[in-house]
């Protein structure tokens, strides 16, 4: 696994304190971050394996900051060779009660969780930052070393062809096809549904009670809307999907990211993500 020296460094900042006041935009702005960011728009071309990261995080929560800032630096740079990286950062509502409601958090990805939290072994005994690679890795979500070594890991597991396009894009409405051919092998006895996530970057909310009291806290992939689309079989599907871009959502920002998930073992089969 090739890890960029640039993101070794990053990371080394963020796990020694570096203030979490940080900008996203910050994070590439010296020129030595911003040339390993062109030199890897040149490997562009070559196909990556889409990976899947969930964050469980809450700004509620102050252990959460750094692995929000680790998701921003795996969202934005080619961290690991040949591996692309598609974030989908969600935010749990169970640290509302606790000072400061989190704006962008649902009981939706609270659920989604816990259904990871029993697959896994550790019942109702759910906490953040958690990450969770390609639906089978979970590990604490401030732990750069375990989520470099997971998403190498995923990034070496067969993975099908997905393929999402923007058909129509209008009065706050966007219309994708998808395409899912050539899956894997499903496990057996299992079956796989299709997840339709809008996420969006350049976020930001400052905090002015609870854990991160005072803290201008930045976020990029939230999960502002996810949904089951459907079943799927080995044989593959194409449809046109319609969603409704809620219009405090700045489109600019938005993302489409589907992803095929089966539903017993969790394994990710294939992924996509587009820019509106």
């Amino acid at each position: 696994m090739r890890v960029p020296m640039i993101f070794i460094s990053l990371l080394a900042a963020v796990l020694t304190g570096s203030s979490c006041h940080t900008s996203n935009s910050e994070l590439l702005e010296t020129p030595r971050i911003q040339a390993s960011a062109n030199h890897d728009k040149s490997k562009t071309n070559s196909k990556r394996t889409p990976v899947i990261v969930e964050l469980f995080t809450s700004e509620g929560c102050s252990s959460c900051p750094p692995a929000d800032k680790i998701l921003a630096i795996l969202n934005r740079n080619h961290s690991v060779e040949n591996v692309e990286v598609i974030a989908l950062s969600q935010h749990v509502d169970y640290w509302n009660r606790l000072g400061w409601k989190d704006p962008f958090s649902s009981a939706q990805y609270s659920n989604r969780q816990s259904a990871y939290s029993q697959f896994f072994g550790k019942g109702d005994n759910v906490y953040t930052p958690q990450m969770v690679v390609d639906g089978t890795r979970e590990f604490e979500g401030g732990n750069a070393g375990k989520a470099l070594q997971a998403i190498g890991e995923a990034g070496k597991d067969a993975k099908g062809d997905v393929a999402v396009e923007i058909e129509k894009l209008e009065n706050n409405t966007a219309q994708l096809k998808i395409k899912i051919e050539n899956l894997p092998r499903m496990s057996k006895n299992d079956s796989a549904i299709i997840l339709l996530a809008m996420t969006e970057d350049n976020l930001s909310s400052r905090v002015t009670h609870g854990e991160n009291s005072g803290s201008e806290l930045p976020h990029v992939a939230v999960v502002r809307w996810m949904q089951n689309v459907g079943g799927i079989t080995q044989e593959g599907k194409t449809f046109s999907q319609i969603v409704v871009l809620d219009k405090t959502w700045k489109q600019e920002n938005l993302n489409a990211v589907v992803f095929v998930q089966e539903t017993l073992s969790r394994k990710i089969l294939g992924a996509a993500k587009i820019k509106l």
